[in-house]
């Protein structure tokens, strides 16, 4: 059934869904085409007469999915012209009754993903939840995050601004779709957690939204002028430039950039393994005057209410595209965490994890030190700098294990997202995540788990109970899996091998 809103830039026609209002393809900026390509995002054009929004805008530019056997990661169409937006509302939701919002920002690398995927269709959640969903798209790869060393010409963070374009948005509009834009939350997985972490030390994002949930995902992913200028050179050099020229850079074709853009992401992040994530925010002293971390310490987000936490075997789902995963032994680990940290004690931190799983091979030994190096840890920190403005903090521990490869992947990377958008039924989903009683059990807890903290900034509920807030002494983990709990200080003497190194 149609349905139409006046967003105050011009109207769209949606259709209704099993009592949610969809819209979908709404442009929150101008395409950043031309002129604006690195530009900071600028706010669209109004527009006469009604727009379509039964369908999804482009997706931005990128690489062939690189883990195309997860459910739901479908992209579709591609294009720099990309800034658009989706909005799921409950079909009573009004201006009279707003209700809360929640703002999904999606992964992927900063280099894949969209707004528009499968997976994260919101219906289920807006509807379970009576709250309005929107899910954005942002530029990728060096559309989004290429530090060309001229911020007059060229943002290196034009993705993040448009994260926070979109969020302005929401904040002047959502309320036509009947939300309420003085209870927002904003919600992302992997690079998407990475971003809300970020946007959480971001003065510029200041009082966009209340409350924030990072997935897989803290405020560590950021790059210095100095880190990232050595991706712009290996960019360069891969076009065959010794410069960079903006003005000439806008005119190289966007299949070109996407080329070498896909050469220079194997050659760092694959093969040399110096740059987990060549792509993604900059500290400029301008959009990020300081590392997140040290602004979220001095309290930049001191009236935010934090959700944070991981998965148990997040880096299960990587370790198939590690060609040497299966020769590691004790020494070569330990090397492997000298080069990414090169101020830690590699042999200790190997030795205590070895301690705490006598009976762990190798590769799951280096599997659970990534998980914890580039996840686990990195989302303790972020909590312990949000406890120190007195905030309400709250943390857990996806557990849920995944049947995929025969259960070698475990409770992996992204396992938890088909159950916050409670999406078990979709094509291919059962091979990930599984099914049965228990699995729908999981996916009522977790949805209920955080619409109650988008509602009211505490995601305790009656058939989880309560959750305690994380402190410094208990660190109460809330576990989701299986069997649901509260756990104190989970795997906290492998916590403690990280004080100090990260």
């Amino acid at each position: 059934m149609p349905t139409i809103v006046d967003t105050g830039m011009g109207k769209v026609e949606g259709f209704e869904s099993d009592g949610v209002r969809v819209f979908r393809g709404i442009p929150f900026a101008k395409p950043p085409l031309g002129e604006l390509r690195f530009r900071p995002p600028e706010k669209p054009e109004p527009w006469s007469g009604v727009r379509d929004a039964t369908r999804f805008g482009p997706s931005a530019h990128q690489p062939p999915l690189m883990l195309a056997a997860l459910p739901g990661f479908d992209i579709g169409e591609q294009s720099e012209d990309c800034l658009y937006l989706n909005v799921y509302a409950p079909a009573g939701a009004s201006k009279a009754a707003p209700k809360p919002v929640m703002v999904w920002i999606h992964g992927g690398a900063f280099v894949i993903g969209s707004g528009a995927q499968s997976i994260y269709d919101a219906r289920k959640l807006a509807r379970r939840g009576d709250v309005v969903v929107v899910t954005i798209n942002y530029r990728l790869g060096v559309f989004g995050f290429l530090d060309l060393g001229q911020p007059e010409l060229a943002t290196p963070n034009a993705g993040l601004l448009d994260q926070i374009a979109a969020l302005e948005w929401v904040r002047d509009h959502v309320a036509e779709f009947g939300g309420d834009p003085r209870n927002v939350t904003i919600f992302g997985e992997s690079a998407g957690g990475m971003s809300v972490g970020t946007l959480l030390g971001c003065p510029s994002a200041k009082g966009l939204f209340h409350k924030a949930v990072p997935q897989s995902g803290s405020c560590q992913a950021v790059h210095d002028h100095s880190s990232a200028a050595g991706v712009t050179t290996a960019i360069l050099a891969g076009l065959g430039l010794t410069s960079p020229n903006v003005r000439d850079l806008r005119e190289i074709p966007a299949e070109r950039l996407m080329q070498v853009q896909q050469n220079v992401t194997m050659q760092l992040m694959l093969v040399g393994g110096s740059q987990l994530l060549p792509f993604q925010p900059v500290v400029d002293g301008h959009v990020l005057p300081r590392h997140p971390m040290d602004e979220i310490r001095e309290g930049v987000a001191a009236d935010v209410a934090l959700m944070v936490g991981s998965t148990r075997d997040e880096w299960k789902l990587f370790g198939f595209m590690d060609p040497q995963v299966r020769q590691l032994d004790a020494d070569k680990i330990a090397e492997r965490i000298q080069a990414r940290l090169p101020h830690a004690d590699g042999a200790k931190i190997v030795a205590g994890y070895k301690a705490n799983r006598p009976d762990a091979d190798w590769t799951s030994i280096w599997l659970a030190i990534e998980t914890d190096r580039v996840f686990r840890i990195p989302a303790i920190r972020l909590a312990e700098a949000q406890l120190a403005q007195q905030r309400d903090v709250f943390a857990y521990l996806f557990t849920w294990e995944s049947p995929g490869f025969g259960g070698l992947l475990g409770a992996c990377h992204a396992i938890e997202i088909p159950f916050v958008f409670g999406c078990l039924d979709l094509p291919g989903a059962e091979n990930f995540v599984g099914k049965g009683p228990d699995a729908e059990r999981l996916v009522e807890r977790t949805m209920d788990a955080w619409l109650a903290f988008a509602r009211s900034g505490d995601p305790s509920h009656a058939a989880l109970g309560d959750w305690p807030r994380y402190d410094a002494r208990r660190r109460a983990t809330m576990e989701l899996g299986a069997g649901c709990g509260v756990l104190d200080d989970p795997c906290g003497a492998e916590r403690a091998l990280w004080d100090g190194a990260l």
